[in-house]
């Protein structure tokens, strides 16, 4: 059994950026760059107006001018500005040639064909070309998630399509006789929902897999064995959760066994969660998580985030931040601990359930608090460190 930062290490060794291809930018949201997004053209492609108003020559202000057009957003060539006329113009288009500022509405009187201009203010008005960036500015670089913001500077480079990591193909595998579709289990005896299936695989998707396959197992040993190969041949991340403990019926490991299990690690020093395991079978990751709902999940955040960021191109990283505990936490045991908690305006709450098997308390917690083994109990007002569940 080894400590969790040594587990994580190995998960980060392992985690290496998986190939490339070519997404069109409407489906590019969420994933990875792999080469940078260059722009292809000025923005602004030309000196435009920041506001609605009318393009004059400073010379002729103030005065009683001509109104000799307008430019809106989209014309090419507005009219130009000969001494004695102003155009009107609107936010977005093109300044004419021989204007130096736009006087905004609000300062103009209009009389049918012509605008008469007191002394306006300071501001000028126009965007110039080019002042938000030139063509050939590399606007992201390689590694960069594609969230909104990204994908405004990449669409307003005119960029229609994007090089990005391939995202991961993860097979999951639920493992166990009484797990049962959600809906149908009140109608066998003994049988539960898979929940944990459902809540890693969205998990999963949310750190930028591809789920390939889902699966629900029962324990015979033999249909495992032929699930795990169908899973290896189509994923390059195989998650099994259950089956991790030492009872005849806990085949987890077993499993990959025809296909070269080799074992990264086995277990973990942590709670909840120290049946994890990783490993690699048949060229492919496996994970194995704990059956429990709260262990599985916590444990996926842990340790399959960070793989997933890895072989997407992003740090394969837990970012820890310190926040003011709301309330009492009892002291740790002998390994280290990942307590459920939830925000509670600028301090974080520890929620009153922790047992693995819990599921109402999932849906309260977005923190997961950090303590190391053996620490004593920790007093409201502490801080202590926690990340995003």
């Amino acid at each position: 059994m080894i400590g969790f930062d040594e587990a994580l290490a190995l998960v980060a060794e392992a985690a290496r950026p998986l190939g490339t291809e070519q997404v069109a930018l409407a489906d590019a949201h969420g994933r990875v760059l792999a080469a940078p997004v260059i722009a292809a053209v000025d923005a602004p492609p030309a000196d435009v107006s920041a506001m609605d108003g009318y393009a004059v020559r400073e010379a002729d202000l103030p005065g009683r001018l001509r109104v000799a057009g307008e430019s809106a957003a989209g014309v090419v060539a507005p009219p130009s500005l000969a001494p004695g006329s102003c155009v009107r113009i609107f936010t977005g288009a093109p300044v004419p040639a021989g204007a130096d500022r736009v006087v905004i509405q609000e300062e103009v009187e209009r009389d049918g064909e012509f605008a008469s201009f007191g002394n306006p203010g300071p501001g000028r008005h126009i965007r110039k070309r080019g002042t938000d960036f030139a063509r050939g500015t590399i606007l992201l670089e390689p590694g960069r998630l594609l969230d909104p913001r990204a994908l405004i500077a990449a669409a307003g480079a005119d960029v229609a399509e994007v090089e990005v990591r391939r995202r991961p193909r993860v097979a999951l595998l639920a493992t166990g006789d009484e797990l049962a579709d959600p809906g149908t289990a009140r109608t066998t005896a003994g049988a539960i929902p898979d929940s944990v299936s459902l809540g890693v695989a969205a998990l999963a998707a949310d750190w930028g897999a591809e789920i390939a396959l889902r699966r629900r197992l029962g324990d015979e040993l033999p249909a495992l064995e032929q699930a795990a190969a169908e899973a290896l041949s189509a994923a390059d991340v195989v998650v099994v959760t259950g089956g991790a403990s030492v009872g005849e019926r806990d085949h987890g490991r077993a499993m990959f066994a025809p296909a070269g299990l080799e074992l990264i690690f086995s277990k973990v020093a942590i709670k909840p969660g120290k049946p994890v395991w990783f490993g690699r079978a048949g060229g492919r990751l496996v994970v194995g998580l704990p059956g429990n709902p709260n262990s599985a999940l916590a444990t996926a955040r842990l340790l399959l985030a960070p793989l997933l960021a890895g072989l997407t191109g992003r740090p394969p990283m837990l970012y820890w931040r310190r926040a003011t505990l709301a309330q009492a936490l009892p002291a740790t045991g002998g390994r280290e601990t990942f307590y459920r908690a939830a925000s509670d305006g600028d301090a974080v709450r520890p929620l009153t359930n922790q047992d693995s098997g819990a599921q109402s308390t999932l849906a309260a917690a977005d923190l997961l608090i950090r303590r190391a083994a053996g620490a004593p109990a920790g007093e409201a007002g502490e801080e202590v460190d926690v990340i995003d569940f």
